[in-house]
Formats: C-alpha cells, sequence, structure tokens
C-alpha cells in the first residue's frame, strides 16, 4: 500500500511539471499572438485556458483526497500542500496568459510603434526563462537555482517601467489607447514572473521546512546553502 502511495506521490508532482509546460508553451504563444498581430494564435490560447484549468483542479481534489487518506506527515504532508499551492499558482498564470491573449485580439487590427513590440518580446524572452528555471527548480528541488528566480525577475520589472517612458512619448489619442493594451500585457507578464518566483518560494518551504520571503534577502546577502 505504501509502495502505491509513495508512486502516487511522484505522480502528482509529475502532473505540476506537465501543467507548468503548458503554462510555458501558453505564455510563449500568448506574446507570440500580441507581437504578430496572430488573432488566430490568440484564440488558441484563450481556448487552450480551459484544460488548465480543469487539470490544475483536479490536481488540488486529488491532493486532498491523499491528505485525507494516507496521513501523510511531516515533508509528505509539506509537499502535498505545497503542490496544490502551486498549482493554483500555476492556474493564475495561465489566466494572465489568457489576458495577454485577448490584447492580442484586441490590438490586431491597429499596429502601434515597433519599440513597444520589441520591449514587449525581450520582457516575454525574459519571462520564458523565468519559468523555464522556476520548472527545472522545482523538478529537480534545485535551491540554488530557485533562489536565483528573483534576480533574474528584476530585469523583467525594469523592462516594464520604461513603457511608461515609452508612452509619453506617443502623441495622438488613437496610439494610446493601443499602447495602453499594450502596458496591460506587459504587466500580465510582470505578473507571471512574480507568481514564478512565489513558486520558488515555496519549493524553499516544500523542500526544508522553512518559509522565506525572497523580498526578505538584502541586497548582495547569499541565501542559505548558496
Amino acid at each position: 500500500m505504501r509502495e502505491g502511495y509513495r508512486k502516487e506521490l511522484k505522480a502528482t508532482k509529475a502532473e505540476v511539471v506537465d501543467i507548468g509546460r503548458l503554462v510555458i508553451e501558453m505564455t510563449r504563444d500568448a506574446v507570440t499572438s500580441l507581437v504578430e498581430g496572430d488573432v488566430d494564435l490568440a484564440e488558441r490560447v484563450i481556448a487552450g485556458d480551459e484544460a488548465i484549468d480543469a487539470r490544475c483542479l483536479a490536481l488540488e481534489e486529488r491532493t486532498i483526497e491523499m491528505i485525507a487518506t494516507q496521513f501523510p506527515v511531516a515533508r509528505d504532508l509539506r509537499l502535498l500542500y505545497s503542490l496544490a499551492h502551486i498549482s493554483m499558482h500555476m492556474e493564475r498564470m495561465g489566466d494572465l496568459g489568457v489576458n495577454i491573449a485577448k490584447a492580442a485580439r484586441r490590438t490586431a487590427e491597429r499596429r502601434g510603434p515597433r519599440t513597444l513590440y520589441d520591449l514587449i518580446r525581450a520582457q516575454g524572452n525574459l519571462v520564458h526563462r523565468v519559468l523555464e528555471a522556476m520548472l527545472e527548480a522545482f523538478e529537480q528541488n534545485d535551491l540554488e537555482l530557485a533562489y536565483k528566480l528573483k534576480e533574474m525577475d528584476e530585469p523583467i520589472d525594469h523592462l516594464f517601467k520604461q513603457f511608461f517612458r515609452e508612452l509619453s512619448r506617443l502623441q495622438e489619442e488613437e496610439d494610446i489607447e493601443w499602447a495602453s493594451q499594450m502596458v496591460l500585457a506587459s504587466r500580465y507578464l510582470e505578473r507571471i514572473a512574480d507568481h514564478a518566483v512565489d513558486i520558488a518560494e515555496r519549493l524553499v518551504y516544500m523542500v526544508t521546512g522553512a518559509f522565506e520571503a525572497f523580498d526578505g534577502l538584502a541586497e548582495g546577502q547569499e541565501s542559505p546553502g548558496a
């Protein structure tokens, strides 16, 4: 019976990894649809969110059932609670990807300055790196990589702020309406990366049993075990 329980724990974590891969693909496609004005791709991103939502809900129910029937303690209990917590973040990341795709749908017929498209593409590339690192850290229980996510997130925040400087250069009212959708998309990308950092925090707790807010690390301070 316990052997089956261990297999179920492993399969549940593998399901979170699979959901994470879907979220990465969705985010990449959402950014592409926005930058290239690809409405068909945007619609596929929007349609794909339902499957992610369903899998996240099923995973949450699965963890609740395991807690209720297997009576896990210590590390296993932390693992199950953390898997449910992480899947919640992934579900929200998927929702933000959908929001970007909806922005692509709204702006497809109005092409704006190349500068903002370039910023979105650059930000999307950075977010993709953060998500890949987050998933690798989670899959491998790599605490060193998890601690690096906060540092990797900072350039994404800087690019979001740069949008406002570019926005101030626009003069025509129509351009500002278009740019507002782009700024929102940039904000959604920033939030996706923030969720990835939150997942990294939860990974540290899952492995060590100690919760540490990454925002609390002083500049230049090394995390434990680094």
